[in-house]
């Protein structure tokens, strides 16, 4: 995007194209009345992202922010998308990579999925299949989505997460630091800090259910706890298991 703002193509300064003025006033016009018109209708918001994306690309091409009088296309976003850059290129990707999909597809699954597809597009390129995942993005909700598409392109499976806070004292935290640590050695440097604090919950868990006769509770915790375990040492608490029976 940043070779896209300057006047340099392999090394050499190429010459700006010729500015269309009645054009580029007419864009930038019609860009200025739709961002106004958001403004005011925060219940209709982003119901022409789809026109916005567009029109951005062309005056990228055009450079019609030398109208006026800028020196760069991310000087010109900088004034108009005050705080929102970021998503001035989400629009400009969507009208650039979803062009298989008619406008009305994705009118309908708006812009934040629209987002995610590129996402999908970018990484199957010829080999993306419009079809199937136009039909997620029409039924997942918003985040279910986002993680089908990261599952998709990492190749892990993901799960929703929530920050969680906690008020320590400082004579609290030798303690809770040095339990983390334990579980971290035990599950592999890997692991984040929530899981290694769910296999010290887990463990809690267990014991307490242990004392209190529930099995149900403590298979629960122990099927959890397994699972955090690298998999030689599965392999080999499974065979010391059999071999006890």
């Amino acid at each position: 995007m940043i070779g896209l703002t300057s006047f340099r193509i392999n090394g050499q300064v190429m010459a700006p194209p010729e500015l269309n003025r009645s054009r580029a006033l007419a864009v930038l016009t019609r860009i200025e009345e739709i961002l106004t018109w958001e403004k005011l209708s925060e219940h209709k918001r982003d119901e022409h992202f789809i026109e916005l994306g567009q029109y951005l690309c062309e005056v990228r091409a055009g450079q019609y922010w030398r109208l006026d009088d800028l020196k760069s296309f991310d000087e010109f976003l900088e004034k108009r998308f005050t705080g929102s850059r970021r998503k001035a290129y989400y629009l400009m990707a969507i009208h650039e990579n979803l062009k298989k999909i008619s406008k009305t597809k994705i009118r309908e699954v708006g812009w934040s999925k629209a987002t995610e597809l590129v996402k999908v597009v970018r990484r199957d390129r010829e080999d993306f299949d419009c079809a199937t995942w136009l039909h997620k993005a029409q039924v997942l909700p918003k985040e279910d989505f986002k993680l089908e598409v990261e599952r998709h392109i990492t190749g892990r499976t993901t799960e929703p997460w929530e920050i969680i806070y906690f008020k320590l004292f400082k004579t609290q935290l030798p303690v809770v630091e040095q339990a983390l640590e334990t579980a971290a050695l035990m599950l592999g440097t890997d692991k984040s800090r929530g899981y290694c604090l769910e296999m010290i919950c887990a463990d809690f868990v267990a014991g307490a259910d242990l004392e209190n006769q529930g099995p149900s509770a403590m298979t629960s915790s122990l099927r959890r706890l397994f699972s955090f375990i690298p998999q030689h040492l599965r392999d080999e608490f499974l065979s010391e298991m059999v071999s006890t029976k």
